[in-house]
């Protein structure tokens, strides 16, 4: 079962290999990442609420957002551990968690080979196209456009984002294949097979991913990506200075190197971190905490500035809308689903009422609590309209509850049960009402 978005966020580690060579790479982008870890965390530090109530209905909503397949937040999760997972992880759990000491690298030299510079470079070209998949999905784009997010990064990309394209061209460019990367990659692409590149394992990892309806349109869109980002990468590298040199020296912090096998702390780096997850976690939950936050804002404006409606005055307008000859629909609690009938008397708030398609002999009263109009012009794909009636489901209680749809967001509906007060409105999924 896939964790959910709390669960990821609060699991991430405080301190690991990861997160020393992310600080280490600060010098690039200063001051532009912070190892935000813990949902409750995030969601103060990323909206400034300090309020428990509110933070839990932020809490509350960002599940519900990220559980709505439409909003895409749980396949960017995917992509983003699919990419890096893709590669063969070397390090143990020792390895991976020893944190309270500087890391002996030159040990590890024989358990380590460096990748060809071919395959470093697929490694590279196919990040870059998840990131423009997970972009364009995020910013609701029907189609990866690789010069939008090209755009995007170069105006207004930062905090997690940023650092992990920086890490992108230091860690994945840079360091294995030297200051001359570019050049290089762009020399790999245009004179690699085809063949090789769609067989590499990391490519087949992410294939179903990738736009294109065969491995040519793929191919084509990869390198439309790797184009589209490479003057982005080039400022960065004129107008920062990173050199292979540089980088080793901010990492020697943490790790023994010799600026003869570079190459070897860069395949190193790469089987010993997940700085594209983690980092790729980090971006889709303050892409996420920030859709929340707006979206309860708001609610409480709305719960400040509307009366709350009388009772009795609730049960009026509720009963005015069925007369004599109405069609509605009838709730059956055996049946658990609803019957079309029409009304045939009406007595306070009972209803005679007749079953289309059945016989006299089926007539009954019932309440107002198990009928409903059909009268929404505006119903969504599953057949649900704001203001509509529903029976939602307990599992607790193992009863039918009544309600009434106020708010629709994707497969979410926020509902009011009849006869309690707000504080019992919540979200709930499609499968949990009828």
């Amino acid at each position: 079962m896939d964790k959910s978005i709390i669960q990821l966020i609060d699991e991430l580690p405080n301190d690991n290999i990861t997160v020393k060579v992310l600080n280490a790479l600060d010098y690039v982008a200063p001051g532009q990442w912070q190892n935000l870890v813990g949902f409750d965390n995030s969601i103060r530090a990323i909206t400034g609420e300090t309020d428990a109530k509110v933070i839990q209905r932020i809490r509350d909503r960002a599940t519900a957002l990220y559980n709505d397949p439409q909003q895409g937040y749980q396949s960017a999760i995917k992509l983003y551990q699919t990419i890096d997972k893709a590669d063969t992880a070397m390090a143990t759990a020792a390895l991976a968690n020893k944190v309270s000491e500087k890391i002996g690298f030159l040990s590890f030299l024989g358990n380590i080979t460096p990748k060809a510079d071919l395959t470093q470079t697929i490694d590279l070209v196919l990040k870059i196209a998840i990131e423009i998949i997970v972009f364009c999905k995020l910013n609701g784009i029907p189609q990866p456009n690789p010069q939008e997010f090209a755009n995007s990064l170069a105006n207004n990309y930062q905090d997690a984002s940023l650092i992990r394209m920086v890490a992108l061209v230091c860690l994945d460019g840079i360091l294995p294949l030297g200051p001359d990367f570019l050049g290089k990659i762009q020399g790999i692409i245009s004179g690699a097979d085809s063949n090789t590149i769609i067989q590499n394992p990391v490519f087949l990892a992410v294939n179903t991913s990738l736009p294109g309806n065969n491995p040519s349109e793929k191919l084509g869109f990869i390198n439309q990506g790797f184009n589209a980002v490479q003057g982005w990468m080039n400022n960065l590298v004129t107008k920062t200075g990173i050199t292979p040199q540089s980088i080793s020296s901010h990492l020697g912090n943490f790790i023994q190197i010799a600026d003869d096998n570079l190459d070897f702390v860069a395949a190193f780096l790469d089987q010993t971190t997940n700085y594209f997850e983690h980092t790729g976690i980090q971006s889709v939950a303050r892409r996420l905490i920030l859709q929340a936050h707006t979206l309860v804002k708001e609610e409480i404006k709305q719960e400040i500035t509307q009366p709350i409606q009388n009772a009795s005055s609730a049960v009026k307008s509720d009963t005015s809308q069925y007369a004599v000859n109405k069609k509605i629909e009838v709730w059956d609690e055996e049946e658990e689903d609803w019957y079309q009938a029409t009304i045939e008397k009406v007595q306070d708030d009972q209803f005679f009422i007749n079953y289309i398609g059945y016989g006299s002999s089926h007539n009954e009263w019932v309440g107002k609590d198990d009928i409903r109009t059909t009268d929404y012009a505006s119903s969504d794909a599953n057949g649900y309209a704001v203001g509509k009636k529903v029976k939602c489901w307990s599992d607790e209680e193992e009863t039918w509850y009544t309600a009434t749809i106020e708010k629709i967001q994707g497969n979410q509906y926020f509902i009011h049960y009849t006869g309690y007060d707000s504080s019992y409105d919540e979200w709930v999924n499609a499968d949990d009402i009828s």
